[in-house]
Parts: C-alpha cells; sequence; structure tokens
C-alpha cells in the first residue's frame, strides 16, 4: 500500500463544539500548501489528519517538509499502510524500516488500537511484532527505556500504519481560526519573530513596511519582502503594504522637538496600521517591540505609542531577551537576512537624546501643528501592496 503523511493535531483536539472549524481550517492550509507538490487527499480521523497521495508524481519529500510548517499539527510521521493483521504489519515494518533496523543497535514496538475489533490488544502486538523482529534482525536488543528506535504501529479503522519516531511539527492553531491582524515588519529580527508567533496562534497576517526611499534603498525594501517571503511557509500568502513615509519623516524633523521624533513617529506609523487594518478587515495590531531595548520601548513610550488607536497593540516578544529572539529567528529561517546591512526607515533622523518617559500631554503638544488627517491620508493612499506567495 501506499506511504503517506500522518499529522497528528494539538490543542485544536481539546475544543468543544466549534472543534470542527477548527480542522476544516487546518485541513484547507495543508491543502493549499500541498497544491504545487502533487494530488492528495487530506483528511481528518480520530485525532489525526491524514496525507494521502493520489498520483506517483506527488513530491513526498517537499509534502513532508511543507506539513511541518503548517500551524495546528504537533507531530507528523512518514508511514506505510498495510492490512490489518499482525503478519502485514511485520512485513511492512521490515520492508518499510529495513534499514534503520539494520543500523540501529536497540528498540522497541509501541502500538495503537484505535480500532478495538482488532483481536489483540496493543501491548499483545508489540509483544509479537516486537519478539519477531528481534529474531529477524541479530544487530538488535530490546529496550522499552531508551530505544534508539521506536517501530510505531498505529491499527486505525481503515488500516494499519507503520512509522518511525514522529518529527515535531510547528504547534499552535491553524492560521485564520482567531481572525486577521496587520503586523509592523521592519527588516531587523523582532518583527519576523513576532509576526511568527503571533500566526502561531492562529491569526492571519498583512504585513505593513514603512519605506522612506531615497532615505532608505530599494535594497532595503528588497530585504523586507525576501523576509516576508521567508515567513509564508509558516503563515502562508503575505500581502505586504509597503507605506511611503519619507514626507511624514521630513514633516516630523521640520516641526517636532528632536528628542520626541521617534516617538511621535511611531504614533504616525500606528495611525496608518489601524487605517490599513479598517481596509483588510484587520483586529489587531502586531509589533516587534521588546521592553527595554531602546528608547521608544519603554514601558511610558509603549503606551504614548498605544493611545493613537482604539485596536488592540499585541507584542509577543515583549518579555523576551535579545538571545532568545534570534534563537526563533534561525529555527524560522529569518536571522540571516535580517542582518543584512541595510537601514529601515527607523534608523532615519534618529535623535541624538530621545525622551525615555515620554507623556500623551507633551505628543499631542508636538502635534498641534501638523494636519494629521491629511499625512495619514497621503500615505495610506499612496501605498503598494505586494503579494508574497509560499
Amino acid at each position: 500500500m501506499e506511504e503517506i503523511i500522518l499529522l497528528k493535531l494539538g490543542e485544536l483536539v481539546l475544543k468543544g463544539l466549534n472543534r470542527r472549524r477548527f480542522e476544516d481550517k487546518l485541513i484547507a492550509n495543508a491543502q493549499r500548501r500541498l497544491r504545487a507538490l502533487g494530488k492528495f487527499k487530506v483528511y481528518t480521523k480520530q485525532s489525526t489528519m491524514y496525507v494521502e497521495p493520489q498520483s506517483p508524481d506527488c513530491d513526498m519529500d517537499r509534502a513532508y517538509e511543507a506539513m511541518s510548517r503548517v500551524f495546528g499539527i504537533v507531530g507528523l510521521s512518514r508511514a506505510r499502510a498495510c492490512g490489518k493483521t499482525k503478519e502485514e504489519m511485520l512485513e511492512a515494518a521490515c520492508s518499510y524500516l529495513g534499514d534503520e533496523l539494520s543500523k540501529a543497535k536497540t528498540f522497541k514496538v509501541e502500538s495503537k488500537r484505535a480500532d478495538k475489533t482488532f483481536p489483540m490488544t496493543s501491548i499483545q502486538l508489540s509483544q509479537w511484532v516486537g519478539g519477531e523482529l528481534d529474531e529477524r534482525y541479530p544487530n538488535l536488543k530490546v529496550d522499552v527505556h531508551s530505544p534508539e528506535l521506536t517501530v510505531h504501529l498505529e491499527v486505525r479503522d481503515a488500516a494499519a500504519y507503520v512509522h518511525a519516531d514522529p518529527k515535531p511539527g510547528a504547534g499552535g492553531l491553524p492560521v485564520g481560526v482567531n481572525g486577521r491582524a496587520v503586523s509592523l515588519l521592519s527588516g531587523g529580527i523582532d518583527s519576523p519573530v513576532a509576526s511568527w508567533m503571533i500566526a502561531k496562534r492562529g491569526i492571519a497576517l498583512d504585513m505593513v513596511h514603512f519605506f522612506s526611499y531615497p532615505y532608505t534603498s530599494e535594497e532595503a525594501k528588497e530585504k523586507v519582502l525576501t523576509l516576508a517571503k521567508e515567513l509564508t511557509p509558516w503563515c502562508g500568502r503575505l500581502i505586504v503594504h509597503v507605506v511611503p513615509f519619507t514626507d511624514i519623516q521630513e514633516e516630523l524633523r521640520r516641526s517636532c522637538p528632536e528628542d520626541l521624533f521617534t516617538i511621535i513617529m511611531r504614533r504616525f506609523m500606528m495611525r496608518i496600521a489601524a487605517q490599513v487594518a479598517g481596509r483588510v478587515q484587520a483586529g489587531a495590531i502586531v509589533t516587534g517591540e521588546c521592553l527595554g531595548q531602546v528608547a521608544s520601548q519603554t514601558m511610558e513610550a509603549m503606551g504614548v505609542t498605544s493611545a493613537v488607536t482604539d485596536l488592540p497593540i499585541l507584542r509577543p516578544v515583549v518579555g523576551m531577551d535579545k538571545e532568545e529572539i534570534v534563537t526563533i529567528a534561525r529555527k524560522i529561517g529569518t536571522f540571516e537576512t535580517s542582518i543584512l546591512p541595510y537601514e529601515d526607515c527607523c534608523t532615519v533622523f534618529t535623535p541624538r537624546h530621545p525622551r525615555l518617559r515620554p507623556t500623551e500631554e507633551e505628543c499631542r503638544a508636538a502635534e498641534a501643528g501638523l494636519d494629521m488627517e491629511a499625512m495619514v491620508r497621503a500615505a495610506v493612499e499612496g501605498i503598494e501592496r505586494i503579494k508574497i506567495d509560499p
């Protein structure tokens, strides 16, 4: 019988009456990732999702890799389906896991009997298959505590399945089940990690990038688009809303106190992000702010920044240190791009002595002479929308 991919569902199995909605979203997300890799049948049964190739030209290697990045899945295995007899399971184990069985020194067999009509208990099946494997492979020794190789047998309704230890999945919840947010994507390390973390909680994303040409280069813009591309295996298709920000920054440099420049700039970012959120029906704004990392990320500064919008501001990395963020960036594949030496708009006109504890009152006073509505409207009207596919 054909090789398939078995996907173990995560916390969505704990859901109640709305569990079907979570599973349907997970199936839809998986099908989109598999579309370019061949014809697959995807369905869930007994807290497991099955990915079955429907034609010989299906790319199983790439499908397996793609499924490892689908949020909502905690473990995945490439498995061989076989008939539901102990003899067929033994032969499937020998043919499918023969190389691993020949190389390993210790092993054990673990069985799960979802089909309760199967005549043997899980323990009896494990003992029988384990005994036969022990005889066939003289190099093997049984170790039930810390084996080098575990042979997994699963007896389910349609067939039995044989596989080795599952690979950890992405975890979290299916993207889209918790609504949509806009995420501020700079060229740094933190914002891609923040975007990944919030997508893991089931939120679909639109990305917002503030571009200040000629103070920031076209290479800096391409760097951000590359970061978005690197997030798509986890988040699915993304739209990057590239906001022309030069005019706003130049006006703030002319009109605002230097020590408040950064915080007022970020208030404009929030106003514009809220406008984008309204356009795409998003319910929150996501940032990569980390408490105390820079002057604009003190509690007071974040409070003043948040005050310009009623939307929730989600800050997934706010309590993490830099090493923790870098570890995740390496894991998800964005770190090497993030450290490329292209500046983003946050480094333009950086004040020599930024205010660490600004107040709402002094920011409002500094903004009093600005035509904020016109400035925001002009930036929103000039947005370039770029679709990024996985």
